[in-house]
């Protein structure tokens, strides 16, 4: 039997099926770019409700939101508009990609530029808003927050990065074993605060700057909590069973191309009482599209099963420790 534990990036052990196998998988290759192509695209969708956010409701209300975006409205409203949001933002990100590049290695660095590169247009395509498109800044941050935040989790299930603090939240966590989630509240919290001290923020009277300083605090909260519910809902696990007259294939198929383990239980046709094989692997629920394009490859008369698992731990998923 194969386990469930390749994610963990142990050699899988070599199955049967010779070069039908490959073949197989030779045609499930060929699907390979158009998946990244779509990928890409989606990055592309992504980033303009981030820009979106920043140029249509957070400037207009001289409201500061976490990370280098954040950073780059401070030195914007500083520069009295001199330095555009577009340039700094970009100026930035290329520096620490530079920085992530040499420190955690240029595949993370890939997506991520083409990330940055894209949010970059979208800030600099879209103008910033002479008048709010909502005029309360609480509304504001809050459908911003929400709105931001869900597109940011889409962009991160597609393998993609908008760059920022979540790069240098990368470098301080190889090198110190930090949580990245600890980093990327330290660095909003400072970025947001810092604000407080902007002539533009300080022209509203202390309590009007207290309430900025909160309503970024805000629409940091409410992007976070909307990017870990895209995530999550994303994470579930199910549980497939597949009932195969090739399961060699299928279960090498899940093994080297989903990256997941399986197991083979010994079957038997209830109506013909002939034996056969099923295969049972457990994934996250983002991956069952990549199973059912390796299934419908491989057997497309295949019986598949797919049902919800509430918790699943070990090897590639949660820590057995989660489960007490």
């Amino acid at each position: 039997m194969n386990d469930q534990s390749t994610k963990t990036g142990f050699a899988a052990p070599p199955l049967r099926g010779g070069r039908g196998v490959s073949r197989y998988l030779r045609q499930y290759r060929r699907m390979q770019p158009w998946i990244t192509i779509k990928e890409l695209a989606m990055i592309i969708l992504s980033t303009i409700p981030y820009a979106v956010t920043v140029n249509q409701l957070l400037v207009p209300h001289a409201i500061v939101g976490g990370g280098i975006t954040g950073l780059c409205e401070i030195i914007y409203f500083a520069t009295d508009t001199y330095v555009p949001i577009w340039l700094s933002s970009a100026s930035i990100n290329v520096l620490l990609l530079v920085i992530a590049a040499i420190t955690v290695g240029w595949r993370y660095a890939l997506r991520t530029i083409w990330g940055v590169m894209w949010l970059t247009i979208w800030l600099k395509v879209i103008p910033i808003a002479p008048v709010p498109i909502l005029t309360d800044s609480f509304m504001a941050v809050v459908v911003g927050g929400l709105f931001t935040g869900c597109f940011l989790g889409i962009c991160f299930l597609n393998n993609g990065s908008t760059g920022g603090t979540d790069i240098i939240a990368m470098i301080v966590n190889k090198y110190h074993h930090l949580p990245m989630g600890r980093v990327l509240m330290i660095s909003d919290l400072l970025i947001i605060s810092s604000a407080f001290f902007l002539p533009t923020i300080q022209a509203a009277g202390t309590q009007g700057a207290i309430e900025k300083i909160l309503f970024g605090l805000t629409y940091t909260f409410m992007s976070s909590t909307a990017v870990d519910w895209v995530m999550n809902r994303m994470r579930q696990s199910v549980q497939f069973m597949i009932f195969t007259r090739k399961p060699d294939e299928i279960a090498e198929a899940i093994i080297t191309q989903a990256h997941r383990g399986c197991t083979m239980l010994e079957g038997e046709g209830g109506y013909t009482k002939q034996p056969m094989k099923v295969v049972t692997t457990i994934a996250r629920s983002y991956e069952s599209a990549t199973i059912f394009r390796l299934v419908r490859a491989i057997d497309p008369n295949a019986f598949v099963s797919q049902s919800q698992v509430r918790g699943v731990f070990g090897q590639g998923f949660d820590p057995m420790a989660n489960g007490k």
